[in-house]
């Protein structure tokens, strides 16, 4: 799928996408959701969690809310995006909110979110949970969201260096969901793209299993971009694949 933006300057942004899950080698279920829209500048990750399928509706309400608040619509201000941003996030929480009240049997259903936009030659991301968005530029991978996670916190702590929180038995305690907390507002995140730049979002069914040095070797690799994506999922099952895993992949090529 292909992006066109016209930035500044006579400047052209063209963004080449992939998206795709896979339900993993231990579950039967998949709570993961990804929305991909080039022609809208928007591409999302979310992970489900609660009882029964409590965890896919969570995550389907995230993706629907963005797919819904920003539609078709042309590129805007990075103000206007980053108002949209937050307003998909609380718009999901409401509707999370709205549903456990109904089915209080789904009641701590929630989900993770991570929402990257495109302007112009501007990017923001809005982020909940541990799912991750990273930034491959000039073959250094750098991952841009930080997990709100209790593992996190004792890493920024000093009490757990990053190495012994990725292999901590409780790395998956969220402390920020999108749920039934309308306080929890999302981390809001913005910057300038550049030539060749490789953003990635992807659940934690990906790096959970796959480190760090493994996804930067597997993203500088010569190959194309769906490529790139089928051997991220590869390596996560390879690696046992105990959860599900998504990928998104926004590739940035800019010409004058």
């Amino acid at each position: 799928m292909r992006l066109l933006l016209i930035g500044g300057l006579g400047l052209v942004v063209r963004i080449r996408s992939i998206g795709t899950t896979h339900v993993g080698l231990v579950r039967t279920n998949n709570e993961d959701t990804y929305l991909a829209m080039p022609e809208a500048g928007v591409f999302a990750v979310s992970d489900g969690m609660g009882g029964a399928a409590a965890g896919e509706l969570a995550s389907g309400y995230f993706i629907a809310t963005a797919q819904a608040i920003f539609g078709d619509k042309a590129p805007v201000s990075e103000e206007a995006r980053c108002a949209l941003i937050e307003k998909v996030f609380q718009c999901s929480i409401k509707r999370i909110i709205e549903h456990t009240a109904k089915h209080p049997q789904d009641e701590g259903m929630g989900c993770t979110g991570d929402l990257l936009s495109f302007s112009d030659s501007n990017y923001a991301i809005g982020h909940i949970g541990d799912s991750r968005v990273y930034l491959l530029r000039n073959g250094r991978l750098r991952q841009l969201t930080k997990d709100h996670s209790w593992v996190q916190q004792l890493v920024d702590e000093g009490m757990l260096t990053p190495e012994d929180a990725r292999h901590h038995p409780r790395k998956n305690l969220i402390l920020r969901v999108v749920g039934n907390d309308p306080l929890a507002y999302p981390d809001i995140l913005k910057g300038k793209v550049l030539n060749h730049d490789v953003f990635l979002l992807c659940s934690d069914g990906l790096t959970d299993m796959v480190d760090d040095c493994e996804i930067r070797d597997i993203l500088i690799s010569p190959t194309s971009l769906d490529d790139k994506a089928a051997s991220l999922i590869g390596a996560a099952l390879a690696a046992g694949g105990k959860d599900n895993v998504t990928v998104v992949l926004c590739e940035v090529e800019i010409t004058e």
